[in-house]
């Protein structure tokens, strides 16, 4: 691992309070139904996990895996499929949870993908919005946490070579030279 200074960008109580806000309107939009979450794993855990304590709504929650990061701090451009849902969602009302929207890429393969499977709707929430490095436009967030510059971010289930996700904030890493 190369050297690095980690830097907060988003403290661990702006993070919770935002959460809070969305889970509200998420209650309020879904009033009535029962509400599919599908994390997009490894990152969403974190931010999922919170969001669903305080949605008041009855839920149940699935897990999917796509990722096109490898090890590195940038998109490799291309997406790998690892873990398919559990269950079907025909008929359903999910909620795709991301960590991050930066290019968009592995959105713009998985939303398609689950739209072909006839939920009766599908909204994505998002912990964090890069639109600055946004290659695929149509990927917007329904319920977005914060936007964020492009700088590369660790915490709540975003990571750095695996390392970092355990961390309450949102964090930026800063790589030293040599």
């Amino acid at each position: 691992m190369k050297k690095h200074n980690l830097k907060t960008m988003i403290s661990e109580e702006e993070v919770e309070a935002r959460i809070k806000e969305l889970a509200q309107q998420i209650t309020q939009d879904y009033t009535g139904k029962t509400l599919h979450m599908v994390g997009i794993l490894k990152g969403s855990v974190p931010f999922m996990w919170t969001l669903a304590r305080y949605i008041k709504l009855p839920l149940t929650m699935d897990f999917i895996s796509c990722s096109s990061y490898g090890s590195g701090t940038t998109s490799s451009g291309v997406v790998r499929f690892n873990k398919d849902l559990d269950e079907a969602i025909e008929g359903k009302d999910v909620l795709l949870v991301e960590d991050i929207i930066d290019t968009g890429r592995t959105l713009s393969y998985l939303v398609p993908m689950l739209e072909q499977r006839r939920p009766n709707s599908l909204k994505l929430a998002s912990l964090l919005d890069k639109p600055s490095r946004r290659v695929c436009p149509e990927v917007q967030a329904d319920y977005c946490g914060f936007q964020i510059p492009d700088q590369f971010v660790v915490g709540y289930g975003l990571d750095y070579d695996q390392c970092y996700r355990n961390l309450p904030y949102i964090g930026y890493i800063e790589i030293l030279e040599g």
